[in-house]
């Protein structure tokens, strides 16, 4: 469908929601003019393997390789946009080029929050940061974890897994503000057996001084290690878009369908989409996905294109525990055991609310995610 108006899309950022974007954009019909400009050198990635399997690779590497893209874009990467013009429709790039677009999708994602400008702090957002680690990790370094949320722990693991010895500091126990206590205390039990250390804490913070890096808590205590990695959460890519009145409390909104207005589209880390909490950034991957396939059938079909039903979905391995959940967490409470029970093995959980609908969650348990969503549903 390349008429009229239609004729160029830019698709900014090629992380996963960019590229399920392109990729929605042409099963949609657009068959004109699509570029898509990405601040990384690498081809689209797998971002969640990062912090699991691409530390632990061996040899192969290849666990954050995606398929290669079909959509036949031109692709400019190691660029980075630097501006866009709403009224002249044109995105500007930090080589002094502008590219034009009848339809734009903003899709720069996040980044990882430091709690320092030191440069001794480690942090792992993208394949460089990933691989830097790797590479640091060979020799099995000490290894302190500031941040007890799954990225945080999901490192530990891995180092653990690769010799080194972790101690993770937390602000009070590790998952239990992304999961709720139930859920948080089976991972906690599995790293504590596989040999974490586990600090908590009010609030910690990064000084340095001669080239060396520790981590001094709140309540006066001082570590120190070779590796000195944070995972303190994220920060919305919007700075480029500092002159164009998109952003509002760090994030851009956008409507049902992802857009911000007909002819722009805003998805993954950086957007803001309604929920039944209200506008939320809910940077998850299967949050990405589900966004970019919505909002480039709405810039392609307009209101013709169905709005965003999503379902919140997350998974994590670390500590040789496996979690697959559907639904809002952190749940509250102990749950229904719809299959196995307590005691570590595989369990399949159900946390009833009172209409009816539930969480649902799988313990190192095999289960395809579409009947973990039916679990969700209310009995009819």
């Amino acid at each position: 469908m390349s008429t009229g108006t239609l004729r160029r899309v830019v698709v900014v950022g090629n992380g996963i929601a960019g590229l399920t974007a392109a990729d929605t954009l042409r099963e949609a019909g657009f068959d004109g003019e699509l570029t898509i400009v990405g601040d990384e050198r690498h081809p689209a990635y797998s971002r969640p393997a990062l912090s699991k399997a691409l530390l632990l690779d061996g040899d192969d590497m290849s666990s954050h390789e995606l398929p290669p893209a079909g959509h036949g874009a031109s692709e400019l990467l190691g660029v980075r946009a630097t501006g866009l013009d709403l009224d002249r429709r044109l995105v500007s790039l930090d080589d002094g080029t502008a590219l034009p677009y009848d339809r734009v999708v903003l899709a720069t994602g996040s980044r990882a929050r430091r709690l320092s400008d030191l440069p001794g702090e480690v942090t792992l957002r993208g394949l460089d940061d990933a691989l830097s680690l790797r590479g640091r990790l060979a020799t099995g370094p000490s290894v302190v974890v500031v941040g007890g949320g799954p990225l945080g722990m999901e490192i530990a693991s891995g180092c653990l897994a690769g010799g080194c010895k972790v101690t993770l500091v937390s602000q009070g126990a590790p998952l239990i503000l992304q999961l709720g206590p139930y859920l948080a205390d089976v991972f906690i039990k599995a790293a504590l057996g596989q040999g974490l250390t586990v600090v908590e804490t009010a609030a910690a913070r990064l000084e340095g001084s001669d080239g060396s890096t520790r981590v001094v808590l709140d309540e006066g205590g001082v570590l120190e290690a070779e590796v000195i990695l944070t995972a303190a959460g994220d920060v919305p890519n919007t700075e480029w878009l500092a002159e164009s009145g998109l952003i509002a409390k760090g994030a851009i909104p956008v409507d049902e369908r992802g857009l911000v207005r007909p002819d722009v589209a805003a998805v993954g880390d950086l957007a803001a989409f309604p929920t039944p909490q209200g506008l939320r950034r809910i940077p998850l991957w299967s949050s990405a996905i589900e966004q970019a396939k919505v909002a480039a059938r709405a810039l392609v079909r307009g209101d013709e294109a169905p709005p965003l039903r999503f379902q919140p979905y997350f998974w994590t391995e670390q500590f040789g525990v496996s979690l697959k959940a559907v639904g809002n967490l952190p749940v509250e409470g102990e749950p229904e055991y719809v299959d196995g029970g307590p005691g570590g093995g595989p369990a399949l959980m159900r946390w009833s609310h009172e209409d009816g609908t539930g969480d649902a969650v799988a313990l190192n348990y095999r289960i395809p995610i579409p009947r973990l969503r039916r679990m969700t549903r209310a009995a009819t």
